[in-house]
């Protein structure tokens, strides 16, 4: 019996050990507090789980190796939302007052459909939406949404820079090819459509569109339609698992997978791995790279689980490429963080107004990259008012049966064709709601 009690008191220390480890305290006035509405259950857990675990693992690296940002040191508290749009609202708001200072200082969400519900909101509270190769397109104009950044690259660049990349490996032609667009029918599925339809009529492709509803793991009628169709190429647009639902079926009907180019939320090994032979040759775009081999993730193994702070119990995800893309957000957070402090006084937490400025005036070089131990893992990224995305550059990847390969160099969508598009749809939102297009100063 002694020794029972002994082992159940062993376990519940285990566990608060574990608990403190991963949720830092509540934040204090002298800390930036960083609000994390995430998602580590439900039918796209396991996605979150990486890319949150990245997220985090990064902010304690800066903490301990240089305890924050000119002194000023990152808590934060994680809300889960299921990724679920009404418990994302929900998170929100919960977290949003819990430092008076910064009001969760940038929210990354990960998360089309909930970035869409809080849009208005977090302009509202004046608080940065960063949607990392996610949400609004259109809030790629900081006239019409001054606290929405879709940083990096947005889902119609994305789906540019694939149709360039296939039209490379066709000779610089795709006129008379076969596309079809398979996706989730969902605001993430839906908001490359435009791009793509703009495509076609310029390159001269047939495009068939062709949704996948949520979850997306009954997919027999879609690819039986595939197989008819016989395209030259299939653009994927899935999310959890409907990847790996979709790598089996194309087995299945006999369509290859090196035929099939999916998006950077369709290429992690969360959505190959499951698939077994059935993924090998697939391809994905992504804006991050994966591995150890970039020094800052690395380090972070050795400093942070060296100290006992990982926000996993077991390694195995970093490296992977959620785990890497976590912390590619958590490193822009932080130098946007280091930015505002650089303009409005070093030692001291940053607004959201002031953290709204940063991000809008980023210029993340490729030395910068280098000093941070990040060569390499992601584009360099140069904001303004009129441009919130601030790179709309891809690469490349294929799954070759155990890793991912990159097989292009970096890969920027038609800019001519694609930002006339946002800007246009930026403007009927603008006169929707009223909102004189202006830049902010500070």
């Amino acid at each position: 019996m002694k020794r029972i009690k002994t082992s159940i008191l062993g376990a519940f220390f285990a566990v608060i050990a574990l608990l403190c480890n991963t949720y830092p305290l509540l934040a204090q006035a002298e800390d930036q507090f960083i609000a994390i509405p995430s998602f580590r259950v439900g039918p796209y857990g396991q996605n979150g789980q990486a890319f949150y675990g990245g997220f985090i693992d990064y902010l304690s690296y800066v903490n301990i190796k240089d305890g924050g940002v000119n002194g000023v040191k990152f808590s934060w508290e994680e809300c889960e939302t299921e990724y679920n749009n009404a418990k994302g609202v929900e998170c929100y708001e919960r977290l949003k007052g819990k430092s008076g200072i910064s009001k969760g200082t940038a929210i990354h969400v990960m998360s089309t459909g909930i970035s869409y519900s809080i849009l208005d909101k977090t302009q509202a509270d004046k608080v940065p939406l960063i949607m990392m190769g996610y949400g609004r397109t259109d809030a790629v104009d900081g006239s019409v949404f001054p606290y929405a950044f879709p940083l990096v690259t947005t889902y119609q660049m994305q789906a540019s820079a694939i149709v360039k990349f296939l039209s490379q490996k066709n000779g610089g032609s795709l006129a008379g090819k076969k596309i079809v667009y398979l996706y989730h029918d969902s605001a993430y599925g839906k908001e490359p459509i435009v791009a793509l339809e703009a495509e076609s009529k310029i390159n001269h492709f047939k495009l068939t569109e062709i949704p996948v509803a949520h979850p997306g793991n009954e997919q027999g009628a879609q690819w039986l339609k595939i197989r008819e169709e016989n395209p030259d190429y299939v653009i994927f647009w899935g999310w959890g698992v409907m990847n790996q639902t979709a790598l089996k079926a194309a087995q299945k009907v006999g369509f290859p997978r090196d035929k099939i180019i999916g998006s950077w939320w369709a290429g992690s090994e969360e959505d190959v791995i499951p698939a077994g032979d059935a993924a090998k040759g697939y391809m994905s775009a992504t804006w991050n790279v994966s591995g150890k081999s970039v020094p800052v993730i690395a380090d972070i193994e050795k400093v942070v689980y060296g100290a006992g702070k990982g926000n996993f119990s077991d390694k195995a995800k970093i490296g992977t490429v959620l785990y890497n893309r976590g912390v590619s957000a958590a490193i822009v957070t932080v130098e946007a963080t280091r930015l505002a402090q650089n303009k409005y006084g070093k030692g001291k937490p940053v607004t959201g107004e002031q953290m709204r400025w940063a991000f809008e005036n980023l210029n993340i070089t490729d030395a910068q990259l280098k000093s941070l131990g990040a060569t390499g893992l992601l584009p360099e990224i140069k904001t303004s008012c009129e441009n919130h995305e601030g790179s709309g550059k891809i690469k490349i990847q294929q799954w070759d049966g155990t890793k991912w390969v990159v097989i292009s160099d970096w890969i920027e969508g038609n800019k001519a064709l694609i930002h006339p598009l946002f800007k246009a749809s930026a403007r009927d939102y603008a006169k929707e709601k009223n909102i004189t297009p202006a830049c902010l100063k500070n």
